[in-house]
């Protein structure tokens, strides 16, 4: 199949209602600001035939909205989740500084191999999404929006553009971002 003129968006999801570390653990809704941030960016580039996203609430529900609206199917993935950041859900890094400021810095430096604790580790989230990257493999043409997190957005952005993996947090991925990739490809 080839897939040269296939388009991707990834779209972070906007503010939420949560604190701290919010990642598979942490099923928290967006605020209103973060679903009307979610509103402008979609109402600037609004032309997908699909929309792929992520079981968490706060990818979930402006997903189905969205392609309700749009008249696009809609398939949830759950390898597209967050991070499992374990022990350190929804705990802000301000509180952890407190109480585990050696394991924070640790995963901040290198959280390759660095895991939060009780966590997932990076090597594992990858496996994961990268498999769920991999299924959604456009067709020809096939323009794909991508509803998903800020580590998911960093992980497929770090494949394509050639970062290591261990300069993962280093990747801008603003809340309600949309991140092009073209061409899609496989990793």
């Amino acid at each position: 199949m080839s897939t040269d003129s296939a388009r991707i968006g990834l779209l972070r999801h906007g503010e939420t209602t949560g604190q701290g570390f919010c990642g598979r653990g942490s099923d928290v809704p967006l605020t209103e600001a973060g679903r009307g941030a979610m509103r402008d960016t979609l109402a600037r580039d609004a032309d997908w035939d699909r929309v792929v996203c992520s079981p968490l609430m706060r990818c979930l529900g402006p997903a189905e909205a969205f392609a309700e609206e749009a008249a696009v199917p809609l398939a949830v993935d759950e390898r597209l989740a967050e991070l499992d950041f374990g022990d350190w859900e929804g705990r802000t890094a301000a509180a952890l500084m407190e109480t585990h400021a050696d394991a924070l810095g640790r995963f901040w430096e290198d959280p390759l191999n660095h895991a939060p604790p009780n966590g997932e580790s990076l090597q594992a989230f990858r496996e994961r999404v990268v498999a769920g990257w991999n299924d959604l493999a456009p067709n020809e043409g096939e323009r794909v929006l991508v509803i998903a997190h800020g580590g998911v957005i960093r992980l497929i952005r770090a494949l394509h553009e050639g970062w290591p993996l261990e300069n993962l947090l280093s990747i801008d991925v603003p809340l309600a971002s949309l991140h092009i990739v073209e061409p899609w490809q496989a990793y």
